[in-house]
């Protein structure tokens, strides 16, 4: 209920301030597990994901937003765990392992996840090279992957920078399904590069960035 609730009041704030253009609505599954796979320009792009899509979709979130202090530490917590964020501590040299094992309990259980496959933010608004932790969700999980393309998001928050008005776009693409290298028993390692590169170019159709490979 919580949850439902602060969607819909970030959903409203941001209809009114960002005027979010969004497209593609219909080529997100319903029902069953599910990847979003989306570039990566802005903090925000955590926030606005989840409220374009009608389903509740999990992210991983740094740890330092559950430990602050002070007024903006307690709302921070509050935030990231009302929106079921999974909390990753970057000094743990087994946070990667971790978080593909905490992302694919949520795949198991149909729940919907969202990633960024190129790690990072873009710091020169491009796309660069996606990692395969994505493509391994999806064939291990048997979990469609939604590319997602996002614009404007670093324009409304860059980073390092206060937050500013400013237009944005989210644009879903048509699922695309891992059981293809599944069922023609392509080598592991081959199906998880397949696969990304595939993901990493339904993102840049959507998106319109310059690749960086």
């Amino acid at each position: 209920m919580t949850y439902r609730v602060l969607k819909l009041i970030v959903s409203i704030l941001s209809a009114v301030l960002l005027r979010p253009r969004v497209t593609g609505v219909d080529n997100i599954p319903r029902k069953g597990p599910v990847i979003f796979a989306s570039n990566h320009l802005s903090f925000i792009d955590s926030v606005i994901i989840p409220i374009t899509v009608p389903r509740h979709v999990t992210f991983l979130a740094k740890k330092e937003y559950w430990t602050g202090k002070g007024v903006k530490g307690a709302l921070s917590r509050w935030f990231f765990t009302t929106m079921g964020h999974i909390p990753v501590d970057r000094n743990d040299p087994r946070a990667g392992q971790r978080s593909l094992e905490d992302a694919l309990a949520v795949l198991e259980k149909g729940g919907a996840f969202g990633i960024y496959p190129e790690g990072t933010r873009s710091r020169d608004g491009k796309l660069h090279k996606g990692h395969t932790g994505a493509a391994w969700l999806a064939l291990t999980g048997k979990a469609l992957v939604v590319p997602v393309g996002l614009k404007g998001t670093d324009k409304v928050k860059p980073i390092g920078k206060m937050p500013r008005l400013g237009r944005i776009e989210v644009h879903f693409g048509t699922p695309i399904d891992p059981s293809r290298q599944i069922e023609a028993g392509t080598r592991p390692a081959k199906a998880r590069r397949e696969l990304t590169e595939e993901v990493m170019t339904a993102i840049q159709k959507l998106s319109g960035q310059e690749r960086v490979d």
